[in-house]
């Protein structure tokens, strides 16, 4: 459902697929506002119970039970290295609220499905912002967590993704902030992935984590969903800025990370690891010792055989 007012959410986020863009000097990618005739989008899909009102929020599930919805691009990213941050909004009635929201960047796109709206078994970077607990003790909820898919691996949704966890951190009072509340992830193609937030104050970003050998699909669509159960909340995304990056750069954050939770690398079907060329060199060195054995082995069988016969 589209609300006829000016579409400025939809074209920030057609940012972050360069179709038609103007790159500023910063490298930021803009696209003016737009809808056809049909008060539809060009450039990203949608579904479920997702509601647009365009001067103001795209809201993923309004503060009802039992929703979800999902917004997808309809064209891959294109960019090698980026920074995509997001400004949403997670609120609702009452004291009691779920179930979260995604930011995805999968090879798959509107799916929907069991995992915060969007489908499971799914290829490539997950990120979700979980607002309520199943069955994860010790956690602080909201859990901003990310997830590596190889499309064969399940969301274990029952104890809060924490077999899949890739890395997270919690962040209490992120849900209803009294500041706009944000979340920036940087990206290097199979050097580095860092998460960072905004919820305490205007423009102070805090680091979730940082961890590296990532690799992410060739083509892969830029992709948010959530989910209601029992409990409800509207989730909405207020607008989405994208930067294509070409030299690494600080982002912002504080560069001391004492303790700050640090991923152990998890790439399922990326680059092997160094520990892996090393066995396979073993391997070859193996081969050719047994190669070489047999042959000297050989040789001395006929040697001795020709020696028989006098």
């Amino acid at each position: 459902m589209i609300l006829p007012w000016q579409a400025s959410t939809l074209w920030v986020l057609a940012a972050c697929i360069g179709v038609q863009a103007v790159t500023t000097p910063e490298g930021v990618r803009q696209i003016p506002p737009y809808l056809d005739s049909d008060m539809q989008s060009r450039y990203f899909e949608f579904g479920e119970d997702t509601i647009v009102r365009a001067d103001q929020y795209i809201r993923l599930t309004s503060d009802r039970q039992a929703q979800s919805g999902w917004l997808f691009s309809k064209m891959p990213i294109t960019a090698t290295n980026w920074m995509i941050e997001v400004e949403f909004k997670i609120h609702g009635q009452g004291h009691l609220h779920g179930d979260g929201m995604a930011v995805w960047i999968t090879e798959e796109r509107g799916k929907p499905g069991k995992v915060f709206g969007s489908t499971d078994n799914f290829n490539g970077l997950g990120i979700f912002i979980d607002t309520y607990k199943n069955s994860r003790p010790g956690v602080t909820f909201p859990y901003v967590m990310a997830m590596l898919g190889n499309s064969s691996v399940s969301y274990d949704k029952d104890h809060d993704g924490k077999d899949n966890e890739l890395a997270g951190c919690s962040a209490r009072g992120l849900r209803s902030g009294t500041i706009p509340t944000k979340i920036r992830m940087t990206y290097y193609a199979e050097v580095s992935l860092r998460v960072d937030l905004q919820w305490k104050s205007a423009d102070e970003w805090t680091e979730c984590f940082e961890t590296e050998q990532i690799k992410l699909p060739q083509t892969a669509y830029l992709g948010f969903s959530a989910e209601t159960g029992e409990l409800s909340d509207n989730h909405d995304i207020i607008n989405v800025a994208a930067h294509n990056l070409h030299i690494r750069q600080n982002t912002g954050a504080s560069a001391n990370r004492g303790g700050k939770p640090q991923a152990k690398p998890y790439n399922p079907g990326g680059t092997k690891a160094p520990g892996s060329w090393r066995w396979f060199f073993l391997k070859i060195i193996l081969f050719g010792i047994v190669v070489v054995g047999g042959y000297v082995g050989y040789t001395m069988y006929r040697t001795s055989k020709r020696g028989s016969r006098f």
